[in-house]
């Protein structure tokens, strides 16, 4: 049986993981997956990543670092993509990971020109995402958590935005029959948006951006979270590579 593979691209803060966790498990939570289903590969730190025909689908994680900044490893793990899309490997791209991808197809990532985007945000779903095998199921609005201060600002060519907010066109982007991808953080629960946000306070009220209204806002995002599981049964399930789900 092919594995998921998480494709690790960072990890939490010291403080957060000593109390929450780290990026691979929030995953494993949200994506209702045991570890034998899974794989971790730490890109970040030089693990190597498989052929993509040897799993079932990847999905790659959030990071401290800039896109922008391309590291090699960054630069390797786009080249990946690119291959894996190839194959029509079943793909989910979240922060890091979205921009990534977006990145590795021709699009292009910078710094959001408003600014930082934190704390749980409204998002809109577009016209035309009721026929999207994974955002169908997404009411007109609802609420995600969110950090970053860079976005996909230029889609790659055939790439499909299916939400966004205020200050992000692009948090919810479609690049072929298995490969999807979210600015937002599907995986967050509201204790980890909450310790993010504690954790910025200081830089937050530097920007002007009022950490206790963001703190006073962040309220659960059941609709953001089902995404891991949509994306289980929608793209492993029925993929050609698909697994079967613990």
């Amino acid at each position: 049986m092919k594995p998921l593979l998480i494709v690790r691209t960072g990890r939490a803060p010291d403080v957060i993981n000593a109390r929450h966790g780290d990026f691979p498990r929030w995953f494993q939570l949200g994506l209702r997956l045991r570890s034998p289903h899974l794989a971790v590969i730490d890109v970040e730190k030089g693990d190597t990543l498989p052929p993509p025909e040897s799993v079932a689908g990847a999905v790659i994680t959030g990071s401290a670092s800039m896109v922008t900044e391309r590291h090699a490893w960054s630069e390797r793990t786009a080249g990946w993509i690119r291959d894996a899309m190839d194959r029509e490997l079943p793909m989910l791209g979240v922060c890091y990971g979205h921009q990534l991808m977006s990145h590795a197809l021709g699009g292009r990532v910078d710094y959001l020109p408003d600014g930082r985007e934190m704390g749980t945000v409204p998002l809109t779903v577009h016209d035309g995402a009721g026929h999207d095998a994974l955002a169908a199921s997404l009411p007109a609005t609802f609420d995600a958590h969110t950090t970053h201060e860079q976005g996909v600002l230029e889609l790659p060519r055939g790439a499909v935005s299916l939400a966004s907010s205020r200050q992000d066109p692009h948090h919810l982007v479609r690049y072929g029959r298995h490969a999807v991808s979210t600015q937002f953080h599907p995986e967050f629960s509201t204790e980890v948006m909450r310790a993010y946000i504690r954790r910025r306070h200081d830089v937050l009220d530097r920007e002007g951006l009022a950490p206790a209204a963001m703190l006073a806002a962040v309220v659960p995002t059941p609709h953001a979270t089902r995404l891991l599981r949509g994306f289980v049964r929608e793209h492993l399930q029925a993929a050609p590579a698909g697994m079967s789900v613990a």
